[in-house]
Order: C-alpha cells, then structure tokens, then sequence
C-alpha cells in the first residue's frame, strides 16, 4: 500500500514558477495650453514660470499665448527659458489637450477647444448661464472648477488662499483711501503714541475676515469681528488672542461699533448671496469719510449701500462714507495670486501625468472629482444641475 503525500504543496506548485514582475505605470505626457486671460479685470496667470520649469522638466508641453503672463510682471522670455512655447495663435493654445485659464472661457474661446479635452479654470456659478453649460457638453469637455477642488482636511486650497489674499488686501486697500488726497481723511492706519488708534470693524469670521484682522492688529488697529457662528469666533480668538473683540450680530451692538469705526470691512458669504447686515441708515450714521471695503460684493455685499465698481474707478461715496466695492480683489495683487494658484495647480499637473493621464488620476483623486462639474460633456455637479435645472449624473459611476 504506497503511503499518501503529506505536503501542503501539489507537484505543480513545488516546481520551479516563472517570476511575475510589476509593470511600471506608463506616465502620461500633457500638452497644456495656458491663454492670455480675455476679461478685462483679469491680470493673473495660472502657472508661473518656475512651475512651468518643474513641469517642461518632467517632460510635458505647454503652449503659452504671448503677454499671458505680462499683466502679473512675467514676461514672454521668462516663460521661454522655463521650457514654454510662445504662441501667438490663440488658436492653438485652446486646441491642447488641457486648457488652464484662471476665469472661465467665453463662448468664442469654447468654440476653439477641441473636443474631449480637460478645462481648468474658475466657475464663478453665479455669473455663468444654462447656455455655458450647454456649449461645455456640446464640445464633451471634461471640467475642473479649481473654486469646487476640495482637499484631504475638508479645506478648499485655492478659495481659501485667495481669501487670505483678500482679507490682507482689504486693509491695506482701506489705508490707501485713508491717506488718498482726493477724498481720503487723513487717518493712518495703526497705532502712534498719543494719537487714539484707528478703529476697524470686520463682518464674518471666516479667513477673509480673520486675515483682515490679523492685517490690522498687525498696524495696531483696534479690532471688533462680528459673526453669528460662535465657533468662528473662538477660532479668530484662538488664532489672533484675547486682544481682539467679538460678538454676535446684535443690531444695536453692531450699530454702535459702525458709528465708532474708521474702517469696515465686509466678509460674510451666504449660500446664495451674501445677507445685508448693514442698513442704510447704519452707513447714515457713520462717521464722515470712513470707509466701506465690502468684499463680498461677488455675492451681492453686506451692506446696503454697496454697488459694483471696477479695478479702474474703484470708489463711490454714499452719505458721506466712502465705498469700495470691487469684486475680484486678488486680481488686484495679480504676481502674488499667480504664484499661489500655481502652487496649488502643479502638484495636481504632475499627478496627472504620474498616474498615466486624467482618466487615471480622477479615478484615485477624490480632490479632483469634488472639483469636476463635467465629465466628457455630462454634468457631475448636483448643485449646479439644481441651480440650472439640468440633468446631471453621479461622477462613481462613470469613472468605473
């Protein structure tokens, strides 16, 4: 009787196995084209030259239209050294296969993209209509708003960033008014021995709000931040001290506060639009030749008084108190916008060249997907579907 094999193992699997090794992901070349931006307020340019070294240096292309980058004191020949072509066609540059533009394209510069190709750029949903988005999935773009991009802390990279560009612009734009010999009132913005220090409200808690305080604490200022969110204001306490004052919007308290102050800084964003906490005659009674710096004009403003104006006339006084109300202020500081947009842009370039495209990142990336409203022409995004009442399909399943 022969004797049964004890082995764990069949006589197959003892011999000798040929060796599975693991195949490198083949990375993915882009040709990105970054245009010059066509709206008028617009000076800044997605990439700055140093991220378009880092990027031509692992091997991909990018297809610059002449003077994108003027406007944010990059020249042509800066861009060039780094490994960009120089277009003069703005044709071509839309015909790449990813298109990088800090607002989005008019229909004219929709029309020139080719099809299936990947837009980066701005949304700015509440001056977009159902036409954009038609022109989008007729063209089947694939679209990243970098103001939806949302990164692993629940954070949004580039908004928030840019809200600290505008929480710090806010005070130095007050401080400019202050001291301007047209209709300034002859205030310095901080604190001199023997002279009372300026007085400086903030509507909102939030990073607008917090680095305008921070600005001015900085100058000397007496702070006062009003916000409904208690937690918000433990955070801006946390963060800038017990120096600063805060307090709920009670309209007593907030009214007194504005007929004190020197300076008052908007920053309250609401869901749709931003609420008006300052009446009329709240502006009435402040002081005369103080200064209004709504930053939430994009969405409407907080102050009832508050009225659109531009980069080239960017005040108006109403009742005495001088108002200044221009949306897009980061463009304003257009080198330091660029520089921080592009940080946060070429991580995500070189991720989606490492992953062997965009198909691939996307499918990995949940900071991409949070970010895409389009995905070869069908809508992703619920809130812009309800918004427009368009029809719009789960991004999971279709990155299967």
């Amino acid at each position: 009787m022969s004797k049964k094999s004890t082995s764990p193992f069949s006589k197959e699997q003892l011999m000798p196995q040929a060796e599975m090794l693991e195949i490198a992901k083949k990375k993915g070349k882009l040709l990105i084209g970054i245009p010059k931006e066509s709206h008028g307020q617009e000076k800044r340019v997605c990439l700055t030259p140093d991220a378009v070294e880092a990027i031509t240096a692992s091997g991909h292309r990018i297809v610059l239209e002449t003077g994108a980058g003027l406007e944010s004191n990059f020249s042509d020949s800066e861009y060039s050294e780094a490994g960009a072509k120089i277009s003069y066609n703005t044709k071509e540059v839309f015909e790449c296969s990813v298109v990088l533009k800090v607002g989005p394209p008019s229909y004219e510069e929709i029309d020139m993209m080719q099809p299936q190709s990947v837009l980066f750029s701005a949304l700015q949903l509440k001056t977009q209509t159902k036409k954009y988005f038609e022109a989008l999935a007729q063209k089947r773009i694939t679209a990243v708003a970098f103001d939806f991009i949302k990164d692993e802390q629940g954070t949004y990279p580039v908004v928030k960033s840019l809200s600290e560009i505008a929480g710090t612009a806010s005070i130095l734009i007050a401080s400019e008014i202050m001291s301007s010999n047209e209709n300034g009132n002859g205030l310095l913005l901080g604190n001199i021995s023997g002279v009372p220090p300026t007085d400086v409200v903030i509507l909102g808690a939030g990073t607008v709000g917090e680095f305008a305080a921070r600005s001015a604490l900085g100058l000397g200022a007496t702070v006062k931040v009003f916000d409904n969110s208690l937690s918000k204001l433990r955070h801006i306490q946390k963060c800038l001290g017990n120096l600063i004052y805060t307090s709920t919007l009670q309209p007593k308290t907030l009214q007194k506060a504005l007929m004190r102050c020197d300076v008052a800084i908007g920053a309250i964003r609401g869901n749709t639009r931003s609420p008006i906490i300052v009446t009329e005659q709240m502006v009435e009674n402040m002081k005369q030749s103080a200064v209004i710096v709504d930053v939430s004009i994009d969405r409407g403003g907080c102050f009832e008084t508050s009225e659109v104006t531009s980069h080239k006339k960017p005040t108006f006084e109403k009742h005495g108190v001088i108002h200044y109300c221009v949306p897009n202020i980061p463009s304003k500081y257009s080198r330091t916008s660029s520089v921080s947009i592009s940080n946060i842009f070429t991580p995500y370039l070189l991720n989606i060249a490492d992953e062997g495209g965009f198909e691939n990142a996307v499918r990995f990336n949940k900071s991409l997907q949070k970010g895409m409203y389009f995905y070869h022409g069908i809508l992703t995004n619920k809130s812009v579907a309800d918004w427009f009442g368009l029809p719009f399909r789960d991004i999971n399943l279709l990155i299967l």
